[in-house]
């Protein structure tokens, strides 16, 4: 059983930045690939950010250039890099692992419990 704890969310202007980290506990750490999703007031959870255990990464069009997701095997941790903001990355950002079983197949998901950003003036 893997938990996830998120931290560093908060209220910040339009063009700030956070740094969203998440705690992994209870698995070998580098053996999962690491996300953060987010959930928008009245809208589908979307994923913002993967970095697989290769260390390769993706994102999803609207954060290109701005977000920047990184882990740390060492420290069981990882990252999210937040710049620019906008008010439409207002959210809950949450962490997600999921461990590659081969082919097309992963493991069950893990998720942490949320953490608010909100991005305002």
């Amino acid at each position: 059983q893997v938990q996830l704890v998120e931290s560093g969310g908060g209220l910040v202007q339009p063009g700030g930045s956070l740094r969203l980290s998440c705690a992994a506990s209870g698995g070998i750490f580098s053996t999962y690939d690491m996300a953060f999703y987010r959930r928008a007031p009245g809208k589908e959870r979307e994923l913002v950010a993967r970095i697989i255990t290769t260390g390769d990464t993706n994102y999803v069009e609207s954060v290109k250039g701005r977000f920047t997701i990184s882990r740390d095997n060492a420290k069981s941790m990882v990252y999210l890099q937040m710049n620019s903001l906008k008010p439409e990355d207002t959210a809950v950002y949450y962490c997600n692992a999921r461990r590659y079983l081969g082919g097309a197949t992963y493991s069950e998901p893990y998720w942490g419990q949320g953490t608010q950003v909100t991005v305002s003036s």
